[in-house]
């Protein structure tokens, strides 16, 4: 399956953008392991980046084509790279505090605020239901 020129691009653009040219990274192959079949241990399907100025390392066997893995190879290297280079600002970083964020437990006084207002809202719903009116 190919890569679509719009992604081909993009990586282009947000490699550009970091200062990381082809020149820079030494890239080999390597067999694969796990699934795939005769195409996996027969090819040499695994991708070996590493950039050179930094030392970042990153291998990539996620699929069954070395094209494929060449491609997605050079993302994870790119998102590493991100991570060094704006560290805080970086998507990625943003994404696993938000994460964190949500994971953290609330503190007493913001319990207390959250059960206040259901009781609340439990209040204005008992005010909305049908009063019945049983002839006398």
């Amino acid at each position: 399956m190919p890569i679509s020129q719009k992604k081909e691009s993009d990586l282009s653009r947000r490699m550009a953008a970091l200062g990381i040219h082809e020149a820079d990274i030494k890239e080999h192959f390597v067999r694969s392991g796990g699934k795939g079949g005769q195409n996996v241990n027969k090819v040499s399907t695994c991708v070996v980046l590493k950039h050179l100025p930094t030392g970042v390392e990153v291998k990539c066997q996620k699929e069954r084509s070395q094209a494929l893995n060449r491609f997605l190879a050079r993302r994870i290297l790119v998102e590493k790279l991100e991570r060094v280079v704006f560290g805080a600002q970086s998507a990625a970083e943003q994404l696993i505090w938000k994460i964190r964020k949500q994971k953290r437990r609330r503190s007493k006084k913001a319990k207390e605020k959250v059960l206040d207002q259901k009781h609340r809202q439990s209040e204005k719903k008992q005010l909305r239901k049908r009063v019945n009116t049983v002839p006398s």
